[in-house]
């Protein structure tokens, strides 16, 4: 939602500028030098990547609506959710969260959260690592190793994305100066033409440099930077599980070991102590009413 309304205020400005400075919009409308710079954008992407960078650009669209979600509500219900399940372990050992972790949508734990348990990647990684805990026989440096290699390949591949598209965005304006040129040479070979036809022919070529610097700067790009700050959110919700579970394998009492993933959280996203502490109990007292 907000990229797009940062396009509406893009066009808005820029547009609405050139019309009440009296410009008008109608010479702006080239569907030619689009269909140039355009193509040509479309045409380097492909060449400059393999299918599998292709098929994640694809593929990361859907992924943004759901990091979207990833706010303080979704990190507080995340905190509970292991509260309850390092609590059972206490309680019953290991053993006691196997079920939970085989079958996590039969679970009655994981039902209570339904936003966690909506989210694949979280459900992944948390009932992973989880089930290795359940087996045993792994050292926690170990473990933390295995989780940090595998959120620095979920970062690697998440800006695999980005990075294709901010290149293409970075190309836009040298797109966009080829259009211009073409239509220069175009206007040129018009040797006939009058002086005010040649001046429309070149001001319509000209179109062809705005309309780059403006879908590369106004469109692309930012779009790029929105996927690699929703890759960020995503990277920050796996730290705050592996750090959590981290703190339960070194011994730490559940509460603590949710104050731990706590501290790993965004200022704009983090819980306060007391509040943090306020929602856990309350998860607390609905663990031991069932």
């Amino acid at each position: 939602m907000l990229i797009l309304l940062g396009y509406i205020v893009v066009l808005l400005s820029v547009f609405g500028g050139y019309a009440l400075a009296g410009g008008y919009l109608g010479p702006l409308y080239q569907p030619t030098e689009l269909l140039i710079i355009g193509g040509a954008g479309i045409g380097a992407f492909i060449a400059a990547n393999n299918g599998k960078a292709i098929k994640a650009a694809f593929k990361i669209f859907p992924q943004l609506r759901r990091t979207k979600k990833y706010k303080k509500a979704l990190f507080m219900e995340l905190l509970a959710v292991q509260f309850k399940l390092l609590s059972k372990v206490r309680r019953e050992g290991m053993l006691g969260i196997e079920r939970d972790v085989e079958n996590p949508q039969e679970s009655a734990l994981f039902q209570e959260h339904p936003k966690v348990l909506a989210d694949p990647m979280i459900m992944s990684f948390l009932t992973d690592y989880l089930r290795l805990m359940v087996s045993g026989g792994m050292d926690p440096m170990e473990l933390d190793e295995l989780m940090l290699h595998e959120i620095e390949t979920f970062e690697q591949e998440a800006h695999i994305p980005a990075d294709a598209i901010a290149k293409v965005g970075d190309a836009m304006p040298a797109f966009g100066i080829v259009a211009a040129v073409m239509g220069v040479v175009k206007a040129l070979t018009f040797a006939d033409a009058s002086p005010e036809q040649m001046g429309e022919m070149i001001a319509h070529a000209l179109v062809g440099t705005f309309l780059g610097i403006l879908i590369g700067y106004g469109f692309v790009n930012p779009l790029a930077s929105s996927i690699e700050r929703q890759a960020k959110e995503a990277e920050k919700m796996l730290q705050c599980i592996r750090i959590t579970l981290l703190a339960s394998l070194h011994g730490y009492a559940p509460q603590l070991a949710v104050e731990f993933g706590r501290k790993a959280l965004h200022s704009s996203e983090r819980p306060g102590f007391n509040e943090l502490e306020t929602y856990v109990r309350n998860a607390k007292s609905g663990a031991a009413a069932e």
